[in-house]
């Protein structure tokens, strides 16, 4: 049965099953990747769990976007261990608390646009690194422990089983979709691969030999620490990270389901969201998260286009905590494993090998640099910041090479310097290099027709200049400025001295 409904201004055909089905398959992929990082920071498995039910249920109700699934994500809590070591738990609890009031800042601020300064390169390096990360972690799946409790790789017959059982899971989750895209095929191959352990009485490793995930509701309590400013130096760097991580993933994560679904989320709406979803997991005990990139491409690759599928997903996590736990613990993790290396696999942008002979050289290095900060340091944010820094830098030298300026002396004996190229804290010394104040006639005209000045940095040339052929007794005048370039120097003239030209034969260039 389908009802059309509007979603974030654009209108979907809501499949129920289609929805409902997702939600499913994502909660059977959140739970192994929840426990997981709990555990890796130190943690109750609950805590992880908390953190999928309560991330995945406020943002996929108050979310950017329909379609993007979020939970206790490892990027946000990977910054938290240490924290967590020295502090303890209620730390933590207050630490996502402080977190969520900082992204919830950005969205009520309209900050979360930023995100589109991230460009392709970086785009490409973060999915392709994330990709490789998401995969290696799979991996991880084939230790166990032993009989005196040492981790070690698998051998002998549990490692052909599992690998078995993962060749067999990856092979349903390729070729299923091409017999019917009614069923997600990776439930399906969770459940063909469960039913195949369950009915031959495989001995193989299950999500129960993680860890336990029975529980209870969570239940509010306020963080047990000082209220001092001595608290707040503590948790104030850390809450400030784990602000950024979480937003940095989702808002990515957004542009991508931007691009998957063809249609236009709300950046600053996914702030809220995602600081409101912290806070309430701060209050309810969970480890907070952000944006999960593999879980919302399962869920989209499920067919989900709607909020249902998120809110579906938080709720059987609810339901496995209190009711679900014995039987849940028994899917094999091959089969998760198998699903997650599938996601990691399309989650890989092969378009950038395909492209890479045509791409420039320093977009190259860029996607190659974020991509391996993200493989090895696990930090998305860092990763992506460098990756916006260098593309910076290399915009900028790029554009301070274009500046350029036509001479000619007109029959009037004024000598006149045509601009082109954007005048900026790069091409100043490029600019200055031009002039000759000391053999230049007695008046002389700067045209900024083909150009622009950007910032105080141009304004500070502009004005050095002027005192040049001021020194020289000659008379500099700047023609042609636009609008906000005349308003720029008005704002300063009481700080530099220029001379801006008023010639009616000449109009201003309209700010576009």
């Amino acid at each position: 049965m389908k009802n059309s409904i509007t979603l974030s201004g654009f209108s979907k055909k809501l499949s129920y099953k289609n929805e409902i089905l997702a939600g499913l398959t994502v909660a059977m992929t959140m739970i192994p990747e929840s426990l997981s990082f709990a555990i890796l920071a130190g943690l109750s498995p609950l805590t992880g769990l908390y953190a999928a039910f309560l991330m995945g249920l406020v943002t996929a109700v108050l979310g950017g976007r329909p379609g993007m699934v979020s939970g206790g994500a490892g990027a946000t809590i990977v910054v938290l261990i240490a924290l967590i070591q020295s502090h303890g738990i209620e730390y933590l609890f207050a630490t996502v608390i402080l977190a969520g009031i900082f992204q919830i800042s950005v969205g009520v601020f309209k900050l979360g646009k930023f995100v589109r300064l991230i460009p392709q390169p970086v785009m490409y390096g973060f999915l392709n690194g994330l990709a490789v990360i998401i995969f290696m972690a799979q991996i991880e799946q084939f230790k166990m422990k032993d009989i005196q409790g040492t981790i070690g790789w698998m051998h002998g017959t549990s490692l052909y089983i599992m690998g078995g059982l993962t060749a067999l899971t990856i092979a349903i989750v390729y070729f299923f979709p091409k017999i019917t895209k009614v069923i997600p095929a990776s439930l399906v191959a969770i459940l063909v691969v469960f039913g195949i352990v369950a009915g031959f009485n495989i001995n193989t490793k299950t999500v129960a030999d993680i860890a336990g995930i029975s529980g209870s509701l969570p239940e509010f309590h306020i963080p047990k620490i000082p209220f001092s400013l001595e608290t707040l130096k503590i948790i104030f760097p850390y809450a400030l990270v784990m602000a950024g991580v979480g937003l940095i993933e989702s808002l990515l994560t957004l542009s991508m389901v931007d691009e998957i679904t063809d249609s236009k989320g709300s950046a600053n709406r996914e702030s809220v969201a995602q600081g409101l979803a912290n806070m309430t997991n701060g209050f309810f005990g969970g480890m907070g998260g952000c944006a999960m990139v593999a879980q919302t491409l399962v869920n989209l690759n499920a067919g989900s286009r709607a909020r249902l599928s998120g809110i579906i997903a938080s709720v059987t996590i609810l339901i496995i905590i209190l009711f679900g736990a014995p039987l849940i613990g028994k899917i094999p993790m091959a089969a998760l494993a198998g699903v997650m290396m599938m996601v990691a696999i399309s989650t890989f942008q092969w378009v950038s090998i395909r492209i890479i002979n045509k791409m420039p050289g320093s977009d190259i290095f860029v996607g190659i640099t974020v991509a391996l900060i993200t493989i090895v340091l696990h930090n998305l944010a860092l990763a992506v910041l460098i990756g916006v820094i260098i593309s910076a830098l290399v915009f900028a030298w790029d554009n301070a090479k274009r500046i350029r300026a036509r001479k000619y002396v007109d029959e009037n004996g004024i000598k006149h310097y045509e601009i082109y190229g954007p005048l900026f804290f790069g091409s100043v010394m490029a600019f200055t290099d031009k002039f000759d104040p000391m053999n230049d006639p007695d008046e002389v005209v700067v045209d900024f027709k083909e150009s622009r000045i950007v910032d105080m940095s141009a304004i500070d040339a502009l004005d050095k200049l002027s005192k040049r052929y001021h020194q020289q007794n000659k008379t500099l005048h700047l023609r042609h400025l636009s609008e906000d370039c005349r308003t720029m120097l008005k704002n300063v003239e009481a700080v530099i001295e220029v001379n801006i030209q008023n010639d009616p034969t000449y109009k201003v260039m309209p700010e576009k």
